[in-house]
């Protein structure tokens, strides 16, 4: 059977998996963990895609991002993934694969998932166990969410601004949605959307996206959608959805 083809729109955030080959470790010191996050710079710009959020676990990788055009995501991930693996591979003298097949992802509803879907990152290290509190770990975007710490990597999602008036008061909102953790559903429904690469949200922002793509982004409904014609009106709001992002020229 075909692989289901990925998922790609431009303009609207993406949950990205990258996880080490049979879930083995990727990442072997402190220096690993710097030159990906350094690599992920380089690579973002050079793509013209935009990091909202990351996770950097021992045998796994977390990004929220955001691309200028469709290819964009791709783009970087495969130029990314094959950075990072010519450098372990040198480093510790090995050969073969690091990561397990392609990368998972999912399109993200920014206005209804973004704020959970970051949540869901940056709350990786406490469910499985290796800290106590987020701010425990130091390879996240938390730090600066919830904290301020200076991070070049990272482009907030207007999203995350409109929490406050300011940096202080932004920051304070970001930690107390950390009071709570997310419930089963939630999680469950954040876990199928991206190891199905299907779309993270409603129906209505679904059809924008079937709109775009002329295919389904639903599970169980491969290929065109069947019967479905959207007015031109709609056809034409969802080819520039509201991202939240502006991207350099």
């Amino acid at each position: 059977m075909p692989r289901r083809a990925r998922i790609k729109h431009g303009g609207e955030p993406h949950h990205i998996i990258q996880r080490g080959n049979n879930r083995s470790a990727c990442f072997f010191s402190e220096e690993d963990y710097r030159f990906y996050l350094e690599s992920v710079a380089a690579v973002a710009a050079r793509y013209h895609c935009v990091i909202h959020a990351y996770m950097l676990m021992t045998n796994h990788v977390h990004l929220l991002a955001t691309s200028q055009n469709s290819e964009g995501l791709p783009l970087m991930m495969r130029y990314l993934g094959s950075r990072y693996v010519r450098y372990v591979n040198s480093g510790y003298q090995r050969s073969g694969t690091l990561w397990e097949g392609r990368y998972k992802s999912s399109v993200i509803d920014s206005e209804r998932y973004l704020l959970t879907c970051s949540r869901y990152i940056e709350f990786n290290p406490v469910r499985a166990g290796i800290v106590a509190t987020p701010a425990d770990y130091p390879w996240s975007s938390y730090g600066t969410h919830a904290n301020g710490r200076p991070d070049d990597l990272l482009r907030e999602h207007s999203c995350y601004l409109d929490l406050g008036k300011d940096n202080r008061a932004r920051q304070e909102a970001y930690r107390a949605l950390f009071n709570d953790r997310l419930d089963s559903e939630s999680l469950a429904t954040i876990r199928a959307a991206v190891n199905s690469g299907l779309v993270l949200d409603g129906e209505r922002f679904k059809d924008q996206i079937e709109a775009v793509l002329s295919r389904s982004v639903r599970a169980g409904k491969p290929g065109r959608p069947n019967g479905r014609r959207t007015p031109s009106s709609n056809r034409e709001s969802a080819r520039y959805p509201k991202a939240g992002i502006s991207f350099p020229s």
